[in-house]
């Protein structure tokens, strides 16, 4: 005789709550924790696998998100942008080909430095140390809309803390990502920036090829239509 187990499911509202408590704890009191306790929080994040890639990936949206209202509703005073102008497109790629690009060289370089960080941690690492500027964005756009001229050093000041604490968490994730004592991963920050510049040299020299082969395709498609259509 089959036997049918009944799954009992918990009330909406209690479900709702436990969804709000995990939110508040994974993007919010996690983060703030890595970032007062950066080697501690990062050593967490690697060994007990506490990083979650949609938290990660969830940071990286949201300052796509940020970056598009900064360019809409700063204040005149500190954005001399015109919105008709914006491409929104390009705005998130300013975010993300950084991120991705970086990821890309870090753990090109750290291959060469026995690196423990895969190149899965070393991308959630980056995108929550978004989490400080992200902060700071929003906080400049609300600032930037009450200051005068003179205050203008105010919402420069808000930026630049949030930038520094992002380059903070950065520099002691990869120490903790990596397993890296200071020295070592100084020089994994030179290789990087090495591999940064190949990374765009190459990538001007591949622009700069498909620039021409469809300069040369383009060419003979004139000549076809002219000389037969």
């Amino acid at each position: 005789m089959n036997k049918t187990i009944a799954v009992e499911k918990k009330p909406f509202g209690e479900r709702l709550k436990n969804f709000f408590r995990n939110v508040y704890e994974d993007c919010l009191k996690f983060p703030t924790y890595i970032l007062v306790h950066p080697i501690k929080g990062f050593d967490i994040f690697k060994r007990e696998k506490k990083g979650k890639m949609s938290v990660a990936i969830t940071f990286l949206i949201l300052l796509c998100f940020v970056q598009i209202l900064e360019v809409q509703y700063s204040g005149f005073i500190v954005n001399p942008r015109n919105v008709n102008e914006m491409n929104t497109l390009l705005e998130i790629s300013y975010i993300v080909i950084p991120v991705l690009v970086f990821t890309v060289a870090n753990w090109s370089a750290t291959s060469f430095l026995d690196g423990k960080g895969k190149m899965n941690e070393i991308f959630m690492m980056l995108c929550y140390s978004l989490f400080p500027l992200i902060f700071a964005k929003l906080f400049g756009i609300t600032i930037s809309n009450v200051i005068i001229q003179s205050e203008a050093g105010l919402y420069t000041l808000i930026l630049g803390l949030g930038l520094f604490l992002m380059v903070y968490m950065v520099f002691f994730g990869l120490i903790s990502i990596h397993e890296y004592g200071l020295l070592r991963c100084i020089a994994s920050l030179l290789l990087t920036a090495l591999a940064l510049l190949i990374i765009a040299f190459t990538a001007m020299l591949a622009y700069d090829l498909f620039q021409k082969i469809y300069g040369f395709i383009y060419t003979i498609y004139r000549e076809i239509t002219l000389r037969y259509i």
